[in-house]
């Protein structure tokens, strides 16, 4: 059974103390997806390596394009680069990417029998390169800034199973849910158990901090998605408590509004992503800060020019106002065709502006 090693003193803890609700000196920021296609240096790797599934499977090609943002940007943390469909591929469904379409698997899970027999597999055997990686990312990182790890949920993670591939209106996985919900869970159980296995030996390989994407989520009506999506999230936060303790969990709920933002808040997670559909005053009024907030800039915003980047970091950094637990980050990945440019833009913004929320606010009049 892995274990998570002793927490690890870094030269620049911001992510962890944020996510502990710590006082730091400003709000720490990384941005998902910030190892990707809009950086050139990142296109270069992904041209050599031939494929995104080679360069995903190359431990040192992806501890190479991990650490790019760091160099470019001087960003508060790394994220592992990976992709949320590993477990599926190891548990053979046989993934692959089509250009200009995305992933797709060879044996979708059409019946009983296929879901059935779906094993949970062992990290350190199918999952090696995942947990090459984050070892080699973290002798590089050495004690200067955390990594963290992550994982799609089990949710998101059948949808694409189930579906095949990505999905507008998700007919298969939402028919598996409704004609056959013991068959439904039976899936998500062994995601489950893969999912802890997995992200437990992320932390024991040497992720400071680990966060799970619930993607799809948001495509649920409520009952549906407290049945198929928060039941297992919780599931997992628990398990995580115990076998990666002292690693915090961030939990990403695409589309969740703050009735949902509450219930995610009870599910033992240290922290939730918060897309930019909801207000940081909304979503810390929603969970009473009893979590840290990530979050929430529309990645679109990047796309503007400097001056608006700047006015709605601004706006974000208020939303939140003072007070600790607040991480830096766009409400979802940043779009491939972004100026870096402009993602140094927002970094100094957040530098800039983000330390008068750390100190105590203005005593009213």
């Amino acid at each position: 059974m892995s274990a998570a090693p002793p927490p690890r003193r870094l030269r620049n803890d911001r992510l962890l103390r944020a996510l502990a609700r710590r006082p730091v000196d400003r709000a720490p920021v990384w941005i998902m997806r910030q190892a990707g296609r809009y950086l050139p240096e990142y296109r270069r790797v992904r041209a050599a390596a031939g494929s995104f599934m080679a360069l995903c499977t190359d431990p040192e090609r992806a501890c190479e394009v991990t650490l790019q943002p760091l160099r470019r940007f001087g960003l508060d943390a790394a994220i592992l680069f990976s992709d949320i469909l590993t477990i599926p591929d190891a548990m053979g469904l046989g993934l692959y990417f089509v250009e200009g379409e995305g992933p797709r698997f060879e044996r979708p899970l059409r019946d009983a029998a296929a879901i059935t027999a779906l094993p949970v597999p062992d990290p350190e055997d199918r999952l090696r390169y995942v947990l090459d990686a984050v070892r080699l990312i973290r002798r590089e990182l050495g004690d200067d800034l955390p990594l963290i790890g992550f994982a799609g949920s089990p949710w998101t993670l059948a949808t694409y199973m189930v579906e095949g591939g990505a999905s507008r209106d998700f007919v298969h996985a939402k028919r598996l849910i409704y004609d056959a919900p013991g068959l439904a869970h039976t899936l998500l159980e062994k995601l489950s158990a893969a999912l802890v296995e997995y992200l437990a030996a992320q932390a024991a390989a040497g992720a400071d901090a680990l966060m799970l994407f619930d993607t799809w989520g948001g495509v649920l009506d409520p009952a549906a998605w407290r049945d198929f999506s928060l039941a297992y999230l919780r599931r997992i936060a628990q398990a995580l408590a115990t076998r990666a303790p002292g690693v915090p969990l961030i939990l990403f709920g695409k589309g969740a509004h703050p009735e949902q933002l509450a219930e995610l808040a009870d599910t033992g997670a240290a922290a939730l992503g918060v897309d930019w559909t909801v207000p940081l005053d909304t979503a810390r009024r929603a969970t009473g800060d009893r979590v840290a907030l990530q979050g929430n800039l529309d990645p679109a915003v990047l796309h503007a020019s400097p001056a608006v980047i700047e006015q709605a970091v601004a706006r974000v950094l208020a939303d939140y106002g003072h007070g600790h637990g607040h991480v830096f980050n766009l409400g979802h990945g940043i779009q491939p065709s972004v100026d870096p440019e402009h993602v140094s833009v927002m970094v100094e913004a957040v530098r800039r502006l983000s330390p008068t929320y750390k100190s105590a606010p203005p005593s009213p009049d």
